[in-house]
């Protein structure tokens, strides 16, 4: 019997003036054209919320700093199963042109917008929390 693997992910919600960092997962990755939040898996002894600096400052280029962890679910997926540490950030030097910013593929999306993008089934508890607190119902 094979032992499943478990990944500790650090996710960076990155927030500015009611709008989140977000990209789409590329062909050739795991749950290819999924949006995503900046993140990755944890290094060994590294702490969530420094995954989550560590891997945003890689995949985007932008320095943040974390606020709060949001929310923590543990996740199934067919390919893995996943331990999901997402904590709320906030850019260390948010630019007043942020479309001008290049971010590798990752964008400003407002909060009203998110309930219309594909992320990944993990991602819907974070979506629905977002949603609650940046838009109301």
């Amino acid at each position: 019997m094979n032992e499943r693997k478990t990944n500790r992910i650090g996710i960076a919600v990155v927030e500015h003036q009611r709008q989140f960092l977000i990209g789409v997962r590329d062909a050739s990755s795991t749950l290819a054209g999924y949006h995503e939040f900046p993140g990755g898996k944890c290094e060994p002894g590294e702490a969530s919320d420094s995954c989550a600096v560590r891997e945003c400052r890689e995949e985007t280029g932008l320095e943040i700093r974390p606020l709060k962890e949001l929310l923590y679910i543990e996740h199934a997926y067919e390919h893995a199963d996943v331990l999901l540490h997402f904590w709320l950030c906030a850019p260390v030097h948010p630019t007043p042109d942020r479309d001008a910013q290049n971010l590798q593929g990752f964008c400003w999306i407002p909060a009203s917008e998110l309930s219309g993008l594909k992320f990944p089934e993990a991602n819907v508890p974070l979506i629905d929390l977002l949603i609650d607190i940046y838009v109301g119902s």
